[in-house]
């Protein structure tokens, strides 16, 4: 599978907020607005849910983004900005409960019974203990993201007894129920529904203890966008196109801020639904996905397709929400537009691609039997297109082709000696 960038033919089918947003970018970094500003928008509609697999899903998405420094992926914190009104609503609110706390504490003659506030949030730093993790889920109702552009700082997070959440992150995306219990602190959390978002980058030595998670499961469950293309030109600090990127994002903040709050105050949550038409399409598709993975792939990358169609089913669900903003909090149930399916199937397969190659080269040891067919059938200098060769005699795509000779170059089987012609190590 390929790194495929967006085409502009999905960028024309998008919602308006989204069109608007995108349309000061270009190439990679437009792709990175995009898929970041979906990721913290599925943290910022409460009370919308869709049932997947038979239980109750949200919108909530993990997005990781791998490129050299210098590379551009820095726009990535441009959709932050959608979320920071928010943020800051909410943070304010818990202080104005501390206030209020402390003048009780105050007047009362008795000492107060009542527990201390706590503190809530919707942007979650990522460089924070397992404990107070459980602890700002606990008190969220309608979920958390953690947005992180140092992705060392959630890799070292990982490493450590203390802060290793990893087991928070793969339960979370699911909605799973998670507990803690601490006797030397007398803690106690039970937590039914989590609800969390993750958008980081970074570049691929700063993500290796995620990357490299292929084995527990936690790399399965985010949506991957992986490039290293760097740009010849010095970005242009002082265009007027600055100013009116950040603009855009701030309106746009301001709209979801007012869709969020009509969302919070419904009685009954709105549920999210496929036609009849687009589920048996969603089977039909994610069969040939799947069965492609089977043939031709690694047996261990099922599972990361499987997670790859939630990730559809929520990123058809964000795209519904936003293109009816207007009157969206009026219905209880919505259905997914013919546009959005194809649009979300689009992005689901594009992140596939980028998956698919980021585990492909992630360093592994031996090779399968198949690999080893192929290694051996090819002469000690050989040519892409007689690996290709190879290939069509034991029914493997020109593209799976592609992706192993990449693999087989990063796990120093092979190395490339000039365009299309490579030499066995």
């Amino acid at each position: 599978m390929e790194r495929r960038s967006i085409s502009e033919e999905v960028y024309s089918k998008l919602p308006a907020e989204l069109q608007e947003l995108t349309k000061y970018f270009g190439g990679r970094e437009k792709d990175i607005v995009l898929l970041s500003s979906l990721t913290v928008l599925s943290n910022c509609f409460p009370n919308v849910y869709g049932v997947y697999d038979g239980n109750n899903v949200y919108p909530h998405l993990y997005l990781v983004i791998i490129a050299p420094a210098a590379s551009g992926k820095g726009v990535m914190n441009k959709s932050r900005i959608l979320i920071e009104k928010i943020h800051d609503k909410v943070f304010k609110d818990t202080l104005q409960k501390f206030k209020e706390y402390e003048n009780r504490k105050k007047v009362a003659k008795e000492k107060v019974s009542e527990e201390y506030p706590v503190v809530i949030v919707k942007i979650l730093p990522a460089n924070i203990s397992t404990s107070e993790m459980y602890s700002f889920l606990d008190c969220s109702n309608h979920g958390l993201i953690i947005i992180e552009s140092e992705a060392d700082t959630i890799s070292i997070m990982l490493k450590n007894d203390w802060s290793n959440y990893s087991d928070v992150l793969r339960k979370a995306f699911h909605h799973e129920p998670i507990s803690i219990s601490r006797k030397i602190d007398k803690l106690f959390k039970y937590i039914k529904e989590p609800k969390l978002a993750v958008l980081i980058s970074g570049t691929p030595d700063q993500l290796q203890p995620l990357i490299k998670s292929k084995e527990n499961g936690l790399y399965s469950r985010f949506m991957v966008y992986n490039f290293d293309e760097i740009s010849p030109f010095f970005k242009d600090v002082f265009s007027q196109e600055t100013t009116e990127v950040q603009l855009a994002f701030e309106n746009m903040g301001m709209r979801i801020f007012d869709l969020y709050y009509k969302l919070i105050r419904l009685q009954k949550p709105i549920e999210f639904l496929f036609t009849e038409n687009q589920k048996k399409m969603f089977k039909e598709k994610m069969d040939i996905i799947r069965n492609d993975v089977i043939v031709n792939h690694s047996p261990g990358f099922v599972s990361i397709v499987h997670r790859h169609g939630l990730m559809l089913y929520r990123l058809a669900m964000i795209l519904t929400v936003l293109r009816g903003t207007e009157d969206i909090h009026e219905k209880e149930k919505v259905f997914c537009d013919d546009i959005d399916f194809a649009v979300a199937f689009e992005l689901m397969e594009i992140v596939l691609g980028h998956s698919q190659y980021t585990y492909n080269t992630i360093e592994t040891c031996g090779l399968s039997s198949q690999d080893e067919e192929i290694l051996d059938q090819l002469k000690d200098t050989f040519t892409r297109k007689e690996a290709v060769e190879v290939g069509e005699k034991m029914g493997i795509l020109q593209r799976t082709i592609d992706d192993k000779l990449v693999q087989f170059r990063n796990k120093r089987f092979i190395k490339k000696i000039k365009r299309g012609e490579f030499k066995k190590l």
